[in-house]
């Protein structure tokens, strides 16, 4: 009787309420779809589980970020104060995930990063409550300019990028790697963002000359850049590399100009994992739709969540249980498995992909585990 007893009154101890996921993405503007991609890749996770994560009913509440820095502590606090959330997954922009990670230390709220390479979250901002389920602007760069001086052996680089932090973030960590084994980026070009004029400085490459060029660029600025290079007569003379960003959702726009590009990322398509074959077609049965890097960050954003509550028998209000739940976490990935590093940022395969067919095939592993330095952080 006394055991009955007890194992009833360790089942309503561990059934709570609902799990509060404030989703703060962006879902009008420019990227919109990749805000869809990563809320889609979350509540497919859930939705595996049983609609449930570590046996919790989860309750979604949702604000557009429009992107938009200037608003994002307001709609953080929103879902903190008013919807009073017990975890905020976000976002896209990294100007936004910077005032989120403010929010998020200031409340003591876990936050999961799916997307918002900003090293600086992971760096000088780190904390115990907060993760990334994607990626640092180092990681791919650094194993770009790995790549470019030991596998193609250039000597000579130029970089370009626009001119605001996920640039020089990428620009930097490519020379990182490349002056490491011993190329050297002989001059960084920029622009302001999101200026694309780019024949001046597509006349400057002509004439320095390197061995290859590496640039960052996103969206619509990829698609111009990768089209003018070609029109500019470059593309077969000096090889263009770039974070997976250059070719990701950009293809169909890009046509002919991209194809046989080669840059570096923690997914690409072709991959033989069975976890990717399985979420592929779970994807695209729940969707009607391909899934992409950002559906792979949401969908591992729930996967890290409900590695924290299994280690805390399904209670989020044990928060040192959850945390240290998601620093400990192996995740089977459809990227490939990873783990955390000390800083909360995803140890990885960074893959060398190649444009083929409109897709980004697969060509090797570039890096394996790379681990993000997290310069700054003193956790």
């Amino acid at each position: 009787m006394f055991a009955a007893s007890c194992l009833a009154s360790t089942a309503s101890a561990q059934a709570p309420g609902k799990v509060k996921v404030g989703l703060m993405l962006p879902y009008t503007g420019t990227y919109s779809a990749l805000g869809t991609a990563i809320e889609n890749g979350f509540r497919l996770y859930v939705q595996e589980q049983g609609g449930k994560l570590a046996g919790r009913d989860i309750e979604y509440f949702k604000v557009d970020d429009e992107s938009d820095p200037a608003k994002a502590s307001d709609n953080a606090n929103k879902l903190v104060k008013r919807d009073q959330v017990d975890v905020l997954v976000g976002t896209v922009h990294s100007g936004v995930a910077m005032a989120m990670a403010k929010v998020a230390k200031d409340t003591k709220t876990l936050l999961i990063i799916p997307n918002a390479g900003a090293d600086d979250v992971t760096g000088p901002l780190c904390a115990p409550n907060i993760f990334r389920s994607s990626f640092s602007n180092w990681q791919p760069a650094y194993a770009m300019g790995l790549v470019a001086a030991t596998q193609f052996k250039h000597k000579t680089a130029v970089t370009l990028s626009w001119k605001y932090a996920a640039g020089d973030e990428s620009t930097n960590g490519f020379k990182e790697g490349f002056e490491s084994k011993g190329g050297k980026v002989i001059k960084h070009l920029h622009l302001p963002f999101p200026n694309v004029e780019f024949q001046a400085l597509l006349t400057e490459i002509a004439a320095l000359k390197p061995d290859a060029v590496y640039v960052f660029f996103a969206g619509g600025g990829a698609v111009k850049f990768v089209k003018d290079y070609a029109a500019a007569g470059l593309k077969d003379k000096i090889p263009l590399y770039g974070p997976g960003f250059l070719t990701d959702g950009t293809l169909e726009a890009q046509g002919a100009a991209a194809d046989g590009l080669l840059t570096t990322l923690h997914y690409a398509d072709g991959l033989t994992l069975p976890k990717d074959k399985a979420f592929r077609a779970a994807y695209e049965k729940s969707y009607k739709l391909q899934p992409d890097v950002y559906a792979v960050q949401g969908y591992d954003a729930a996967q890290l969540l409900d590695a924290g509550l299994k280690a805390a028998n399904g209670d989020i209000g044990k928060r040192e249980a959850v945390i240290k739940g998601m620093e400990q976490a192996k995740l089977d990935s459809p990227r490939g498995a990873f783990t955390m590093s000390r800083a909360h940022n995803p140890v990885q395969d960074i893959y060398l992909r190649k444009v083929e067919n409109k897709t980004n095939q697969f060509v090797s592993v570039a890096v394996p585990a790379l681990a993000d330095p997290a310069r700054g952080c003193k956790m």
